[in-house]
C-alpha cells in the first residue's frame, strides 16, 4: 500500500509514525510549509517531501505517482478532485467530531462551546465539500466537565484519530477498498473558526 501523507504539525508527525508501524510505504509527504515539523520528520526518515505551491490546495502534481491512498493529518488544504482521482482509493482524513456534527476548522472548540457531553472522531472520505465525505470509521468519547478544547484534543481526540486512521488503513490493505457510509445531512452543523 503506497501512501501520500498530507499534513502538518504534531498530529502529522504522529500519523507518520503510526503509518510506518502499520507496514505501508509512505512514498511522499506533502506540506504547506517547508519548515514544518512533519517535513523535518519525513526528511529524517528518508521520505520525499513536497511543498504545496498553494497552501490552500493540493494539486495532482503534488501526489506521488502510484499512490494507492492519500491520508491527511492536520492539513487545512483541500485535495483537488484531480489529486483524489490520481490515488487508486482516493483519500481519507480525520475530523475530531462525530460527523456530520461540527464540520469545519474549529470542531473541538465548538464541541466545548456547545456543551456537548459526548465528542468523538471520524475518519471520512475526502470529497469536494469540506468534511462531507462518506464515513469510514467513527468512535465516541465522553467530554470531562470543565475540560478545555486543547485538553480534550490531547487526552482523547488525537489518540482516537491515530487509532481510527490505523484501522481504516489496515482495512484498505486487506480489502483493497475503503469502508464508507454516507453522512446524514439533516444532522450537519458548522464549526467555523472562532477567531
Amino acid at each position: 500500500m503506497r501512501i501520500t501523507l498530507v499534513g502538518s504539525r504534531h498530529f502529522g508527525v504522529t500519523t507518520l509514525d503510526m503509518l510506518r508501524q502499520h507496514g505501508v510505504d509512505i512514498v511522499r509527504v506533502v506540506v504547506a510549509d517547508a519548515d514544518d515539523r512533519l517535513a523535518a520528520a519525513a526528511r529524517a526518515a528518508g521520505i520525499e517531501v513536497t511543498v504545496q505551491a498553494d497552501p490552500k490546495l493540493v494539486a495532482v502534481s503534488e501526489i506521488a505517482d502510484g499512490t494507492d491512498l492519500i491520508v491527511t493529518a492536520h492539513s487545512h488544504a483541500r485535495i483537488s478532485r484531480q489529486a483524489l482521482a490520481a490515488a487508486r482509493l482516493g483519500g481519507i482524513g480525520y475530523h475530531p467530531s462525530l460527523l456530520p456534527r461540527h464540520r469545519g476548522i474549529a470542531a473541538v472548540e465548538w464541541t466545548i462551546r456547545e456543551g456537548d457531553p459526548i465528542a468523538g472522531g471520524t475518519v471520512y472520505h475526502l470529497a469536494d465539500r469540506m468534511d462531507a465525505g462518506a464515513i469510514a470509521a467513527q468512535e465516541w468519547c465522553f467530554v470531562k466537565k470543565g475540560e478545555t478544547a486543547r485538553e480534550l484534543w490531547e487526552r482523547a481526540l488525537a489518540p482516537l484519530g491515530q487509532k481510527l486512521l490505523g484501522e481504516v488503513v489496515d482495512y484498505a490493505k486487506i480489502h483493497k477498498a475503503l469502508p464508507g457510509k454516507p453522512q446524514d445531512e439533516q444532522f450537519a452543523t458548522k464549526a467555523p473558526s472562532l477567531s
